[in-house]
């Protein structure tokens, strides 16, 4: 059921969006960071909040701006991310983390802004270390996306997991 406030977009606006999204798991998935940097918005932030268990009566929800974010990141500190993934030091990710983006449930909608367009999907992020090490994470992500100067690029994106708890070693890795 689509609420009042979603406004759908044409069949190929969608389809540009879909292709948006699944070349950013390609691109993430061959580590290919300094051109998944390029479909960010310079104005990025990359936000996924931690969640709480709370009774359906507290009103505030699972989580809050000013409770703990697993990420809570501008372009500086995505930059940052990725220049650590780049050196000799980061012995964590030598030899290299295999990862696996599965992109599902995508839908499209009217942003608030002229240009700009909001976008809920699902995902399944597969990682494998060495002969045995495997861990998934599985969540949903809240996007606004926006038509700048070369094409669609990433606003906004939050990421909701439903585990109140990190069920891996580490989070090494862009969703």
């Amino acid at each position: 059921m689509v609420f009042a406030t979603e406004k759908p977009v044409s069949a190929d606006d969608a389809r540009q969006v879909k292709a948006f999204l699944l070349r950013e798991a390609r691109l993430l998935d061959n580590e290919c960071w300094d051109d998944w940097l390029m479909t960010l918005s310079e104005q990025i932030h990359y936000w996924m909040p931690g969640i709480e268990n709370r009774r359906r009566e507290d009103k505030s929800g699972p989580y809050t701006a000013e409770h703990m974010a697993f990420f809570d990141d501008s372009m500086r500190d995505l930059q940052r991310r990725v220049a650590r993934f780049k050196q000799p030091s980061a012995w964590a990710e030598n030899p290299p983390t295999r990862n696996v983006h599965v992109i599902t449930n995508i839908e499209v909608y009217a942003g608030s802004e002229p240009g700009e367009l909001v976008v809920y999907s699902c995902f399944i992020n597969v990682r494998s270390r060495g002969l045995s090490e495997s861990a998934q994470i599985v969540g949903r992500r809240e996007d606004v996306l926006r038509l700048e100067g070369d094409g669609l690029k990433l606003l906004k994106r939050k990421i909701l997991i439903p585990n109140a708890m990190l069920l891996c070693k580490n989070i090494n890795t862009f969703l």
